[in-house]
């Protein structure tokens, strides 16, 4: 019978490596479940696996789109779900990317609405009041869990309803999956986690990471909107000269902390997670110790 086993945690928890050591023991492949990771050539800066990693052990969902496409939620979760099908042996489903990971171990039910500018364009140049009012008139369900000061939330709702004729809430819910799914969860003291992204952001940079966001910023142009995402802004606001390396070093860490900051609280609401500490010598053998005892039971 097929079952999942899905590695999550906030970012620079070691997710990566302790996947491709199960995946290699249960000769299985790896599913990503990182939202940077499914564009070609944001490699280094998003801590993609290499390529030698991705030989050994088979990869999914990673570099599957142009930087200048739009992946959307829906679009992962289907493409994700179509790989799960053709499978019948465990699947490690590894990432941090929360919404990526719940999409498939609640089965979300998600509008196959893609972001549509123009109309955004036009609903945003209404403001958000009278937006909010008109969602209120096609969908009081859904105001009453957006904030009428959430735009973001408002428009993409109202987005939904104008496309499909139906409210977002009527599309929305879970349908969760048939087959047994261990969540495992990696996590550490939060100092010691702050030295580890320390640790990798300088990493980065010496495996080339100044030199990808350049050739980025060239081919595409600087106002793609991936290059303003974490790490990249702070970069190629150096190679504009505006500020000093080591500022754009420091100001990587700091938004990374507070992004595994977020992490840690979106992932620690959800009770079914088994966690680890990254820290204990022994790790990959407490870990694997769960994963067989899952996999024999299923």
């Amino acid at each position: 019978m097929f079952s999942l086993i899905t590695i999550c945690g906030a970012t620079a928890t070691g997710k990566s490596g302790v996947a491709l050591a199960l995946a290699s023991r249960l000769q299985s492949a790896i599913l990503s479940a990182d939202s940077r990771q499914v564009y070609r050539e944001f490699d280094i800066g998003t801590a993609k696996p290499t390529a030698v990693d991705r030989t050994s052990v088979p990869h999914h969902l990673i570099d599957i789109c142009d930087p200048t496409e739009t992946l959307t939620l829906a679009e992962y979760q289907q493409q994700a779900q179509k790989i799960i099908s053709d499978v019948d042996s465990p699947l490690l489903l590894v990432g941090g990317t929360g919404l990526y990971l719940k999409s498939i171990v609640k089965g979300l039910k998600i509008p196959m609405v893609g972001p549509i500018p123009e109309l955004r364009s036009q609903l945003a140049d209404l403001g958000q009041s009278q937006c909010y009012a008109m969602l209120q008139q096609v969908d009081p369900l859904s105001t009453q869990k957006i904030h009428l000061n959430d735009s973001f939330r408002t428009l993409r709702a109202l987005e939904v309803f104008y496309v499909t004729g139906r409210s977002i809430s009527e599309q929305q819910g879970e349908n969760p999956p048939d087959y047994p799914i261990l969540q495992i969860g990696l996590d550490c003291d939060i100092d010691v986690l702050g030295d580890r992204i320390k640790q990798r952001t300088e990493q980065m940079l010496e495996r080339g990471w100044l030199a990808e966001v350049e050739y980025l910023c060239k081919k595409y142009g600087c106002d793609l909107p991936l290059l303003n995402t974490l790490g990249y802004q702070e970069m190629k606001q150096y190679l504009a000269g505006d500020i000093k390396l080591e500022e754009a070093k420091e100001l990587t860490i700091l938004h990374t902390r507070q992004f595994a900051k977020r992490q840690r609280t979106w992932f620690r609401a959800y009770p079914e997670i088994e966690w680890f500490d990254v820290s204990a010598p022994d790790l990959l053998e407490r870990v694997w110790q769960r994963v067989q005892e899952f996999v024999v039971n299923n």
